[in-house]
């Protein structure tokens, strides 16, 4: 069974979070070009991506369930990615996806041709995104490298 739920928790990993950290960049992107129909959906997509990626700590904590090893949610590198990891969701959910949400609103309102040089909301999405990015690359690496 741990080979099972570690194979699920790195699979969901990758295809849950992988794109939970990348969309609100594209989405920038979009913000830059005054889309505002697919800012609204990039932020839909992350705030789906970000909910759906409880089901990697859900995973993890079966492979602690069933382990053999000296392994438990106070095990330092485990319970250091879970704060990482619940920074990086909180950000995601409170800042990153409100902000983009906003952005559309503002871009919709505004029409496709944005009359100032910074796009509505582009530094919020840059700065919280970029961040999240950095503290999910944290959590990878003390899942790797288990210290």
């Amino acid at each position: 069974m741990e080979d099972l739920f570690a194979v699920l928790h790195v699979v969901s990993a990758v295809f849950i979070v992988g794109p939970m950290a990348i969309l609100p960049m594209t989405a920038m992107r979009a913000i830059r070009t005054g889309q505002a129909g697919q800012v609204q959906v990039l932020a839909r997509s992350t705030q789906i991506l970000a909910l759906l990626s409880l089901l990697v700590v859900v995973f993890g904590f079966a492979i602690l369930g069933v382990t053999t090893h000296d392994t438990t949610i106070t095990t330092g590198w485990v319970l250091s990615s879970l704060v990482l990891y619940a920074i990086a969701l909180g950000l995601t959910l409170f800042l990153v996806v409100p902000t983009l949400q906003r952005a559309a609103d503002e871009l919709a309102t505004a029409g496709t041709a944005t009359t100032h040089p910074a796009p509505p909301r582009y530094p919020a999405v840059a700065m919280g995104s970029g961040v999240t990015s950095l503290l999910l690359v944290a959590v990878v690496v003390l899942m790797t490298w288990k210290p």
